[in-house]
Formats: C-alpha cells, structure tokens, sequence
C-alpha cells in the first residue's frame, strides 16, 4: 500500500464504495460520482489512485471491489464516525437529526485512543442513533436483515431497529412522532398501494407516509 497518509478523500471513497458494495450489484464510476457528488472525471482518476494504493481492485467495464486492506480501511472510518453519531447524541445531547455532519468532519480526525475511550465510556455498543450497525474494532459488523414498516400486516407489533433514510428534515419529522430505534410500535391500519399507514407509538396515534415507512426497518413480535 503507499506509505502516505491516507487523506479524507481517500476514506470517503472507501466508505461510499463499502455502502454501494452493500447495496448489491456493481460499483460503477457513474454510481460513485452520484454518491459522492462529484464528477466522473473525479471519481476516475480516484480510482486509478486507489488501485495503485492496492486499496480496491478495478476491472474496466466491470467496476471497482474493495481490498482486503480497502475493506478495512472502510470499516475502521464507519466505526468512526457511528461512534461519534451516538457519543454526540449520548453525552452532548444533540439531537440524531444533526449529527451526521459533525461526524463527517470529526470521523478523519479521531484517533485511535480517543475511539476506544468513546466505545468504552459508551458500553462498547452494537448501533448507532439511527440502528446501523457499528463494526467492531477487528473490523466485524453484524448485519442483519429486517423488514420494512411498509411490508407488515396491519396488527403488528414491531419494535423499529434502523432508520435509512439519514435526510435531517426526515428524522426530524420521525423524531416528533417518537419513531426512534427500539421504540415499540403496532400498525393499526394501512392504505393500499403503498399509502399512508395508521400507527400506535406508546400512548399516541399517528400516521404515516409510505415513502418514509420503506425507510424504517423493524423486528416483528410475536404478541400471544
């Protein structure tokens, strides 16, 4: 691998590459340009860096696959910034709606005895404020697959585990509902064709859209 320092654009690359990676399907220039917001001729010539740092492996016509050691890299700047997320929610009190962009600037700068300060004071957690998982300091991270709100039957309880959608206007709109991870919730009613949804949330009813309920991800109970 180069002997330089990895810069933040570096680990923003990883990082975009890993989501897409997840996503499914082939990581293509134009998909990298899109996520990262920049223009292809950008994203070309990163990666022509990164394969040299032996970081990703790149096909032509075929896309780019993170390295071992890219793989790595990636998962180490996510547990970053996770941390952060829920050590500015936990101990500073800022709410999950905002803290995405503080962890963005902070997550390239954290060292590592400052991470593992921020994991013990924490509990060593498994989530984020927002349920994604945050990958162990070996570079592991469980991910497990959940329904959607919008794909169950009305009278099911569900305890909500992720939310994906990362927009602040969005999660502060959820946010005033209560619709927060681990918050228990029972679909009372559902509009066909993907419309708007009856909940209970604790004491209060609310509704919601479809768009934001294929967004939130959820753990059916089993209610005797």
């Amino acid at each position: 691998m180069d002997p330089r320092p990895v810069s933040p654009a570096v680990e923003d690359y990883l990082k975009a590459i890993y989501h897409l990676e997840q996503q499914g399907g082939k990581v293509t220039t134009k998909a990298l340009a899109l996520a990262l917001e920049v223009a292809a001729s950008s994203v070309t010539a990163m990666i022509k860096r990164l394969h040299a740092m032996r970081l990703v492996r790149y096909t032509r016509y075929r896309g780019v696959v993170l390295s071992p050691a890219g793989k790595h890299m990636a998962l180490e700047v996510i547990r970053h910034h996770r941390l952060l997320e829920l050590y500015l929610v936990e101990a500073l009190g800022i709410p999950w709606d905002q803290v995405h962009e503080e962890a963005e600037r902070l997550e390239h700068v954290i060292s590592e005895e400052l991470e593992e300060r921020i994991a013990e004071r924490l509990g060593h957690p498994g989530a984020d404020p927002h349920g994604d998982p945050i990958p162990s300091k070996a570079g592991k991270v469980e991910h497990r697959a959940y329904p959607s709100l919008s794909e169950l039957d009305p009278g099911t309880a569900a305890i909500i585990k992720r939310v994906g959608d990362q927009d602040p206007a969005k999660l502060r709109y959820l946010g005033t509902l209560g619709l927060f991870p681990e918050v228990r919730i029972t679909l009372l009613e559902k509009a066909p064709f993907g419309g708007p949804m009856a909940l209970q949330v604790g004491e209060a009813r609310c509704t919601l859209g479809g768009e934001l309920a294929r967004q939130i991800y959820v753990l059916p109970l089993e209610v005797p």
